[in-house]
């Protein structure tokens, strides 16, 4: 007899709110901790067996990439809203019906369009952020592999969101564990090689991630299919496509994707103006070791923090509790608060101590990454505000929102301000931090007073019995 489901936690929607997103939380910051752990071996690994351009390259090509898997995530966003609300009105067969439909979907898309599309661009991609023949001949072998091997790493976010809009944090916490010490041991051997393995470098960076992404997807997929969790495939009336479910995944998740698409797009144009210094590969290696590596201790933490509100969103609209929302989201702020306070702490005290780690001893590459270190510890603050509110207004379905702010606040200010710098006074490694730093404080204060308007509480998600 296959294990029964289990059943949701209501918790979320009758218990204490600060609690509530606690309790969601602290396991996907734990989560994305360890991932950011992660990415600082990798990093470490192949700046001491590589050097700098390795970091940069890494750095590069995952800007990239998140570009175009942003988008595929955008089924995940569409997929929490329907979900959590399902959640929340105590509906678990309608949350498994649309967990399934964003399973299938994402599957078609990685496999058809994210694989060929992804290997065939890719060069043309690092031309475009101005990367040096050295810089690129690491990030090509790195982001072709990550193209087309992606499936599993989107399978592995597709369940952790599914997982955490049900109520579980816990689960992804486990599967995350298991994907990060999986990674960290194929990349132990791929990047340096070991016996009859050779040194892969980056190559082998992205070849780990893949092995591991995929090996603990199919565990998943297994669990779900059995039941037990509490999302499950285990007697799911309808296994075909469903239009009228997908094209609400969409109708919800696409402004989410293009939202993301944009920010990463706004990245990757960031690199082209990085690129375009007198020391183009020591500022893009100080901005993968900085920004990518370290202020991801800030912004994943935020981003767990940004799932939980969504959640505790989401499932209060679907229990008719709008009022527990606003709750929610000033609780998040002030968890992320002190968290951003203590890390940027550290960016400010000891930064040459964190730079080591990595092995970025270039005098020139740490003095540029020393200073970026110094205007994360400030955005840090604002952007954990903003990704709260952020989760907030995606919880209750209001994708359109966060888009709109993203385009002010991630391209129009920060790109605006190096277009300016460059005209003007010159473009200088400095004058594009502080440029990161103002589109963030835009983000923020955006995003507080959008939600504080509250016309989140008129959206409505309309589905048919599944």
């Amino acid at each position: 007899m296959p294990p029964r489901p289990r059943t949701l936690d209501r918790s979320i929607v009758d218990g204490p709110v600060a609690a509530a997103v606690f309790k969601l939380a602290w396991p996907t910051m734990l989560q994305n901790m360890i991932a950011g752990l992660q990415g600082v071996i990798d990093h470490a690994l192949v700046g001491h067996f590589v050097g700098f351009t390795a970091n940069a390259g890494i750095g590069v090509s995952w800007q990239i990439f998140l570009v175009v898997m942003t988008f595929v995530g955008s089924l995940f966003t569409g997929m929490a809203v329907l979900a959590a609300r399902a959640a929340g009105a105590g509906d678990q067969g309608q949350m498994n019906r649309v967990v399934y439909q964003a399973l299938l979907t994402t599957i078609v898309l990685c496999l058809v369009v994210l694989a060929p599309v992804g290997w065939l661009l890719s060069p043309a991609l690092l031309d475009l952020v101005h990367a040096t023949a050295a810089v690129k001949a690491e990030a090509l072998p790195f982001l072709r592999i990550m193209f087309v091997c992606s499936a599993g790493l989107m399978l592995q976010f597709l369940f952790g969101g599914a997982m955490r809009a049900a109520g579980d944090a816990q689960t992804p916490l486990r599967l995350g564990i298991a994907m990060t010490v999986l990674n960290v041991a194929f990349n132990v051997v791929l990047i340096p090689g070991l016996g009859p393995i050779p040194a892969l470098g980056t190559a082998g960076a992205a070849i780990g991630t893949c092995l591991a992404s995929a090996l603990v997807a199919t565990y998943a997929l297994v669990q779900l299919w059995r039941g037990g969790w509490v999302v499950s495939f285990a007697g799911l009336a309808h296994r075909r496509p469903d239009l009228a479910v997908i094209r609400e995944l969409f109708r919800f998740g696409l402004p989410a994707g293009v939202q993301g698409v944009a920010m990463n797009v706004a990245g990757v144009l960031l690199l082209r103006f990085i690129g375009g210094l007198a020391l183009s590969a020591q500022a893009q290696a100080a901005w993968a070791v900085g920004y990518v590596e370290l202020f991801s201790f800030i912004t994943w933490s935020s981003v767990g923090l940004m799932g939980a509100a969504a959640t505790v969103a989401g499932q209060n609209l679907g229990a008719g509790k709008p009022e527990r929302v606003a709750a929610a989201a000033g609780a998040a702020a002030r968890i992320g608060l002190t968290v951003a306070v203590v890390i940027g702490a550290t960016f400010v005290l000891v930064p040459r101590l964190l730079l080591g780690v990595f092995g970025m001893t270039d005098p020139q590459a740490a003095g540029i990454a020393v200073t970026l270190l110094r205007y994360l510890a400030v955005s840090g603050c604002f952007v954990t505000v903003a990704l709260s509110y952020t989760g907030a207004l995606q919880g209750t379905g209001d994708t359109r929102s966060p888009l709109a702010i993203s385009i002010v606040s991630q391209i129009i200010v920060p790109l605006g301000l190096c277009a300016l710098f460059e005209a003007t006074v010159g473009l200088e490694a400095w004058r594009i931090w502080l440029a990161v730093v103002a589109g963030h404080v835009t983000r923020a204060t955006l995003s507080v007073w959008r939600f504080r308007q509250g016309k989140w509480r008129a959206i409505r998600v309309e589905l048919s019995p599944g």
